[in-house]
């Protein structure tokens, strides 16, 4: 038993920060509990309230209080990426909340490469100790807007390996994707497992029972 979970300890895999923040934004479309779809990125509060709770990875966004233009300006961008998360899980089916209003795959192209391109960055080796050496792109003028940093951790993630991973749910009722973390993971959580196994149950047995033929 503890060679089997050394086995599959091994399997499992790891998320990078930008994977991470990228679906993050991703996820701000999610199901409401009540069979629709809830954005909580409708308002600039829901927008100041999500980067403060990602400041570790979003710290030029500190202090950030939205407004109505910087709240365009990020939702066009996860327009942009949900779009380009729907060409990476093919052939298998997008997200059920926008399937039905997704950007042209170039569009969403063009639009996350300008957005990335809004600020000049250049490379900083950082090495911390007992660590590896690392590059991390840092703004060349000293600021640098929300949606740029967004749109570089996207362009990081959909160019990585980590993209090969990422998965749309189709439990009842949910909307979200996620990145696999080991290799036979098929829903974004448990519970989504077991709606979706309870689903296939009921399914089974509304199938209609033949009845013998009269002689």
């Amino acid at each position: 038993m503890g060679f089997q979970s050394s086995i599959i300890s091994a399997m499992e895999y790891s998320i990078s920060g930008d994977a991470r923040l990228t679906l993050d934004l991703a996820l701000t479309l999610r199901h409401d509990g009540q069979g629709g779809v809830t954005d909580d990125l409708a308002t600039p509060t829901g927008l100041t309230t999500w980067v403060e709770a990602h400041a570790d990875t979003l710290p030029a966004a500190t202090g950030l209080t939205a407004d109505a233009t910087t709240l365009a300006a990020v939702t066009d961008l996860r327009a942009a990426v949900r779009a380009l998360f729907a060409q990476a899980v093919r052939p298998g089916e997008p997200s059920p909340a926008d399937a039905a209003r997704l950007l042209p795959v170039p569009e969403a192209l063009e639009r996350l490469n300008a957005t990335a391109a809004l600020t000049p960055t250049v490379p900083v080796l950082l090495w911390a100790p007992a660590a590896d050496p690392v590059v991390r792109h840092e703004s060349a003028t000293g600021g640098e807007p929300l949606t740029a940093v967004l749109a570089r951790a996207a362009i990081a993630f959909l160019a990585s390996p980590d993209r090969q991973r990422l998965r749309a749910c189709h439990a009842p009722r949910c909307v979200r994707y996620f990145l696999k973390e080991h290799p036979r993971q098929e829903w974004c959580k448990p519970s989504c497992g077991n709606r979706a196994r309870v689903a296939r149950h009921h399914e089974r047995h509304k199938q209609p029972t033949l009845q013998p033929s009269a002689r």
